[in-house]
């Protein structure tokens, strides 16, 4: 049997219809974004701008879609981390907040652990989130200017190609992130101008991944 990623117009369709529902029949759906730097709003270190972040951005865009809704976006993400560290908080910052939907982005730093290492604590999320009933997206890396984006063999094209993979293995939702940024380079734009700072996308770049993720929300 062939797997793959579930469809982004059906895989949030519970969500959604809750989402669709007008008051008193509605009821506060909650999204949680886990991660590192980028979703905690890290744009040139130290500086922090949360209202353009991914987050804040996806959370306008719901708003705007389902205008009778009452949506938490709330971020779990802490500069510096990892998934193991991540993985180490994942109930008790994460599934305690019986959140709706869940977002995994932390393939940026995984590479000072490496991909053995980063698949286990992924996999012990992903698998933790399951269990509860949650709804997840993977998240595959935004670039680092200092990659070999072209390179099969960098470590951030390994990264993002092992999330790809866990999406299809697991069945959940997929932000294919560093694909975006490519897709965005090969149509004409400078990698520079889609970052804050050689690890960080400015709000341009964080578009990039709100976009994506929207779609997951038709």
């Amino acid at each position: 049997m062939v797997t793959q990623t579930p469809e982004p117009s059906t895989y949030l369709s519970s969500v959604t219809e809750v989402m669709r529902r007008d008051w008193p029949n509605n009821r506060t759906v909650n999204i949680v974004c886990h991660g590192h730097s980028v979703p905690a709003g890290y744009f040139q270190t130290p500086k922090v701008e949360t209202m353009s972040a991914y987050p804040h951005l996806l959370h306008e865009t719901l708003a705007e879609r389902f205008p009778h809704a009452v949506i938490n976006v709330i971020v779990t993400a802490i500069g510096g981390e990892n998934a193991e560290q991540g993985a180490k908080r994942f109930r008790a910052d994460v599934l305690n907040l019986r959140p709706d939907v869940v977002t995994i982005d932390y393939a940026l730093n995984d590479r000072g652990i490496g991909l053995e290492r980063a698949r286990a604590a992924w996999v012990s999320m992903i698998e933790a989130a399951s269990k509860s009933g949650v709804k997840l997206i993977l998240l595959t890396p935004t670039p680092d200017q200092g990659a070999k984006l072209d390179d099969p063999t960098d470590p951030l094209n390994q990264h993002a190609e092992q999330i790809r993979a866990l999406a299809t293995t697991y069945r959940v939702g997929l932000v294919d992130s560093l694909a975006a940024f490519k897709s965005a380079i090969h149509g004409g734009a400078v990698l520079s101008t889609l970052m804050a700072q050689s690890n960080h996308p400015n709000r341009a770049g964080h578009l990039l991944v709100a976009t994506a993720l929207a779609k997951w929300f038709p």
